[in-house]
């Protein structure tokens, strides 16, 4: 058994891929024998929970931010001293960082000053949260190229890096980040969750499906045009499941573009609902050009759909053209309108790309996620002994 701290600087009851992973991987980790705590930012709820064969979370002093309606942030100022004193109280055999941003950074210098082994894993890129501003182009460019400088000059003081696929690890390595051990791990997904069986629609037309947050990076309004321009002989209505900050501007266009009445926005709803949305949809859509893995992908593979995907960042490690489904070029309205066409007019097609789709997603079962966790907390823990407790080299460092 260790003693695992796992630093998060987003988690439930926050809804994203990264705060569900690290539930996913907290829980996982327990399952399995391991001691858990948890490090993240205060939602409300008290300073210390410790759910009953769960982790234990400690929640930190954090702030609403204006950029984002749930999202918060710590401040390294306030939150240091308490960072070290609850690392020095757990003494974990390893610290496993989510993110280069406040919580992560926190723990990463409060963890390298007493010798224990980090890990750290990027979730991050700096197009999913300058589309919460409204900076023009140029300022936003700059800004990401700024926030990359950062995120490396956090993140080369860990003993093993990760991110959840090949194209989110040379993404890294393009900005500066080199070494060894930087590789990529899959977030992973309980497979077996997903794996029901198809729902009969009886007689109510095709389903195209997407489901995530409604934030600009997500790129929903093109699949509401793609929807208007499907010819007339196909059925088609569109479900989207989630809730964002362009909510409200794609229900205004869904009406501006006539198709209102061919579009469903559940919003935020229950894991028994999601699962039934991926149950009954005959495609699966995801337009977004930002994704370093994309769970909500994964889910509907591991239920058995064909996807249309922007061919972008991560997600063509996922979608293989032609064989559980299609590209298009990202911002391409018509070809996102082909490709969904074609799909949904080839029922047989649609069988077995599905059934292409679970074959893909098996590699990501989170079984093997947790193995390969397990094995990375073993060698940064031997890095640390080996390299001793002060003056020891850093196995992935800054190119800058």
């Amino acid at each position: 058994m260790r003693r695992i701290v796992i630093g998060a600087d987003t988690y439930p009851p926050d809804v994203n891929g990264a705060a569900n992973f690290a539930h996913r991987l907290a829980t996982g980790l327990v399952g399995r024998g391991h001691e858990v705590h948890v490090i993240c930012p205060a939602t409300g709820a008290g300073p210390e929970r410790v759910t009953p064969d769960g982790p234990t979370v400690h929640r930190l002093p954090s702030h609403g931010t204006p950029f984002h309606p749930t999202f918060r942030v710590c401040l390294p100022w306030q939150i240091r001293g308490s960072a070290a004193r609850l690392l020095d109280r757990i003494a974990p055999d390893v610290v496993h960082v989510q993110s280069h941003f406040a919580v992560g950074r926190t723990l990463i210098r409060a963890a390298r000053r007493t010798a224990i082994a980090v890990v750290a894993t990027n979730h991050f890129m700096p197009e999913n949260l300058v589309g919460y501003t409204s900076l023009p182009e140029w300022l936003a460019t700059a800004a990401c190229r700024l926030a990359w400088r950062d995120f490396v000059r956090v993140f080369h003081r860990a003993q093993v890096i990760t991110a959840p696929t090949p194209s989110a690890v040379r993404l890294m390595r393009e900005h500066g980040l080199v070494g060894d051990a930087v590789l990529p791990v899959s977030c992973g997904l309980d497979l077996h969750r997903f794996a029901q069986h198809t729902a009969k629609n009886q007689g109510e037309g095709l389903r195209v499906l997407f489901v995530g947050r409604l934030d600009a990076e997500k790129n929903v309004d093109e699949l509401l045009r793609a929807l208007s321009l499907l010819p007339t002989w196909l059925p088609v209505t569109a479900e989207i499941v989630g809730d964002g900050s362009h909510r409200r501007g794609l229900e205004h266009l869904a009406r501006a573009l006539g198709v209102a009445d061919r579009v469903t926005f559940h919003g935020l709803v229950s894991d028994q609902e999601v699962l039934d949305a991926y149950a009954r949809c005959d495609v699966f859509c995801m337009p977004g050009t930002a994704e370093l893995q994309s769970l909500a992908t994964m889910e509907a593979m591991a239920a058995g759909k064909p996807v249309v995907a922007a061919d972008a960042t991560a997600l063509p490690h996922l979608v293989h053209q032609g064989r559980n489904g299609l590209l298009f070029p990202p911002g391409d309205v018509p070809a996102l309108a082909e490709a969904l066409g074609s799909i949904l007019g080839d029922p047989e097609g649609r069988t077995r790309m599905g059934e292409a789709s679970r074959e893909i997603v098996a590699r990501h079962d989170i079984g093997l996620t947790l193995d390969t966790f397990e094995m990375l907390y073993r060698e940064a823990a031997k890095l640390t002994t080996a390299r001793g407790r002060e003056n020891h080299e850093h196995t992935a460092h800054s190119g800058r």
